[in-house]
């Protein structure tokens, strides 16, 4: 199991821009060189928006409660799962807020089949989300409750930024709940107790705020509730990682999917 923390990354100065030099105050233009700067810098930032796709919405998730998300890490991350798990990596249940990003993500890869569900309601969403909703790809489910699926549906299930926002009550339902829905393993990234809780304005979305728990923790309660360590998977995730240089924000798990 992963327990290693991570700098987070910075962004660019506006130095970095095309073009912001050259409508500088100062620096004199005519009109016909300064129409032609704007309209070059809005075509360029417009390029820059739309190739970023998915993984701009994933990075914007870091505003979510002043914490670094787990979710965020996922273009980072998914790479690693996929030498860690091979060809059993063919059919993917994301559980987390951002699926509609996630599962573009994921779809990038021709050889896997990608779904999500959406844990929190949906509030402003673009037409690519809306339309992932209306195809049944991606569905706004309480995890909570007994997920819509039959046993063993998806090869693997990838959780994140969801069961830290649970009670130990609705966690023991919740988690052997997505175990029974994976055929070849569970895989949950969970926060440090050192991260920051969620602000007060986010409590109506999540329902209670982030409670963050140590890895001891999470090895009691696998152990209580017959959840067991797919060591395999764990062992080969920490020697890929390692040559990748990838260190993680967040605690990673990876367990065996249920055996009933």
């Amino acid at each position: 199991m992963s327990r290693r923390p991570s700098a987070s990354r910075r962004l660019a100065d506006s130095a970095s821009i095309p073009f912001v030099s050259a409508l500088h105050p100062k620096v004199r233009r005519s009109p016909l060189l300064l129409g032609t700067v704007v309209v070059g810098t809005l075509l360029v930032l417009g390029y820059l928006y739309h190739s970023s796709g998915s993984r701009s919405d994933i990075a914007a998730l870091n505003r979510y409660d002043g914490r670094v998300s787990c979710t965020q890490e996922l273009p980072a991350l998914i790479p690693i799962l996929k030498k860690t798990y091979g060809d059993t990596m063919r059919k993917v249940l994301h559980v987390g807020p951002e699926s509609c990003s996630v599962v573009p993500l994921l779809l990038e890869d021709s050889d896997i089949e990608a779904w999500g569900i959406e844990p929190y309601e949906l509030d402003d969403t673009d037409n690519k989300c809306k339309s992932l909703v209306q195809k049944g790809i991606v569905r706004v489910a309480d995890i909570k409750f007994p997920l819509p699926y039959r046993s063993k549906s998806f090869s693997l299930v990838i959780v994140s930024d969801a069961v830290d926002y649970l009670s130990p009550k609705y966690l023991n339902r919740s988690v052997p709940e997505l175990a029974r829905v994976s055929s070849d393993g569970l895989v949950i990234l969970s926060g440090y107790p050192s991260q920051r809780k969620a602000k007060v304005a986010e409590l109506p979305k999540f329902g209670r705020p982030a409670k963050y728990r140590t890895y001891s923790w999470w090895l009691r309660f696998f152990i209580q509730t017959n959840l067991e360590e797919n060591e395999v998977a764990t062992k080969k995730f920490e020697q890929t990682a390692a040559k990748k240089s990838y260190r993680s924000s967040c605690q990673i798990f990876h367990l065996k999917s249920s055996l009933h």
